[in-house]
């Protein structure tokens, strides 16, 4: 199997091949590649990702996911669930990668705040699958909004995701998916995970921002951490 670096370069000349819209001007004020991915954050031994829409500013910045506004309430809950307190600095916040599996819908950062096009998400799609199947060795879920969600639909029958998600209980019941990649030879393989949805923490989130927090706990606290 090709190492998650190789992984990591082939994303990179997928995105060479051919442009896509990508914020340049935050990509040449922090001085990044704008071909270069950021694919995940965190340990690929973790059990629960966090999959969320895709890049901010910050994240660009940084060169890691969920760590502007929305991506620190996310890591602050994470931490207070493992600790039973508040980190009290940037270092002590990050310390929540050592659990966790971070990653996105796509690797890069779209222009302004706009969720990429459908072909954008399935032209990466390959690449987001793989690390999930063949480089992470968990199987729990937690996606942030509603892209990071369906991004999913393929993988149950037509119709099923979108009816789950409609389900008023849908932030607090799970769904199972098969995963599925193609290796080097072709060969396609699955992975059975456990999708457990929540709404975006974005302060633009009305209805949900506020009530973000404590309904991480709930769901952290439900499976086990």
């Amino acid at each position: 199997m090709l190492t998650i670096e190789n992984l990591i370069e082939n994303t990179q000349k997928e995105a060479q091949r051919e442009t896509f819209p990508v914020d340049i001007p935050v990509y040449s004020a922090a001085k990044k590649d704008i071909t270069r991915p950021v694919l995940y954050g965190g340990n690929l031994q973790s059990k629960l990702c966090f999959f969320g829409r895709d890049l901010g500013k910050d994240e660009v910045y940084v060169q890691q996911p969920l760590i502007g506004s929305a991506g620190r309430l996310v890591r602050q809950g994470f931490y207070e669930a493992l600790h039973q307190k508040k980190a009290h600095s940037p270092e002590e916040l990050n310390t929540v990668c050592d659990r966790l599996l971070l990653t996105n819908t796509v690797p890069y950062k779209p222009p302004g705040n706009k969720a990429y096009a459908v072909a954008v998400k399935e032209r990466f799609r390959p690449f987001v699958a793989s690390l999930l199947v063949f480089y992470w060795s968990g199987n729990q879920i937690i996606t942030l909004g509603t892209e990071a969600f369906k991004w999913f639909t393929p993988y149950r029958k037509k119709g099923e995701v979108d009816q789950f998600f409609k389900q008023s209980d849908r932030f607090s019941t799970s769904l199972d998916v098969m995963l599925s990649a193609e290796d080097e030879q072709g060969k396609i393989h699955q992975k059975s995970v456990t999708l457990l949805p929540l709404p975006h923490p974005s302060p633009l989130n009305q209805t949900y921002y506020a009530k973000f927090p404590q309904m991480l706990q709930d769901r952290l606290k439900n499976i086990g951490f």
